[in-house]
């Protein structure tokens, strides 16, 4: 079967270890592209980390469609235009961060192209500002600094202890907000039914195409969602353990062109390597 639509994580999954777009996955996107596919760039990261990469997939000339903050935000690449946002619910900002402030947890959101975090640092603390390229800036009190809309807390540690904290938090606040790792040293709080599978349920619906003409690719927990709703779920050879037992086919490792020979088999009408 071919597919006309593909959602792709960014990193551990469209880029490699070097958060590089490989030469031969960018000429296969571009060709299903150019083929008449759809590329959705779906990720956990701030709108502003996606830039460049729809960039290069040159998303606004043929039209693809960015899924930021795990779907928490939606943008058509071709207009700009905004399609839906969701936000993070207020009431459950300063429970969250009194569950960590005992801890050495940094606390992560965005206020416009600024990451604001709490006043811990740790080892992991300015990992998220180097893979955004944004500037970060530090308060003293989270809780009381945040009075605009944001989409998510991301908070960020060490794996051992986010993943006691993780626990708790899902236990504590099921059914209130979503938590889930997307990777090891970041803990993702989302308003509750914000993920990747839903929001790609309902943008399809939106743009008239169904689940099983999507290929959905990921490596990590927060991408479980979405690899077990598409019509071929594809993780990563270099993708966490319980997310390779959902998924459809195990792809080549992100620094070994996984993407493009996904998009070779699957989409583009010759099935030539065009490397």
């Amino acid at each position: 079967m071919s597919y006309d639509i593909i959602a792709l994580d960014v990193d551990g999954t469209l880029t490699n270890s070097e958060k590089r777009i490989t030469e031969r996955t960018l000429k296969a996107l571009v060709e299903a592209e150019k083929q008449g596919k759809k590329i959705i760039l779906a990720s956990g990261r701030h709108q502003f980390g996606l830039k460049g990469i729809a960039e290069q997939l040159e998303l606004s000339k043929y039209g693809g469609y960015i899924m930021a903050f795990n779907g928490g935000k939606i943008f058509d690449a071709k207009t700009g235009d905004l399609i839906s946002a969701t936000y993070y619910p207020r009431n459950y900002i300063k429970p969250i961060i009194d569950e960590i402030s005992q801890s050495n947890i940094t606390a992560i959101t965005y206020e416009g192209d600024t990451i604001i975090t709490n006043d811990k640092v740790n080892e992991y603390t300015d990992i998220e500002a180097k893979i955004l390229g944004m500037k970060s800036k530090k308060v003293d009190n989270f809780t009381d600094y945040i009075t605009f809309d944001i989409n998510k807390i991301l908070l960020v540690g060490d794996p051992a202890l986010l993943d006691g904290y993780k626990q708790r938090l899902i236990e504590k606040y099921k059914g209130y907000v979503d938590v889930f790792k997307s990777c090891p040293f970041f803990l993702e709080v989302m308003p509750f039914g914000i993920n990747k599978g839903a929001c790609l349920s309902k943008l399809l619906t939106q743009i008239g195409y169904s689940r099983d003409q999507l290929i959905a690719c990921g490596d990590s927990y927060n991408d479980m969602t979405m690899i077990g709703y598409a019509g071929l779920g594809v993780c990563m050879e270099n993708g966490e353990p319980d997310v390779k037992k959902i998924a459809n086919v195990i792809a080549d490792t992100n620094d070994n062109d996984g993407i493009a020979k996904i998009v070779e088999k699957y989409m583009l009408k010759s099935k030539e390597n065009i490397a």
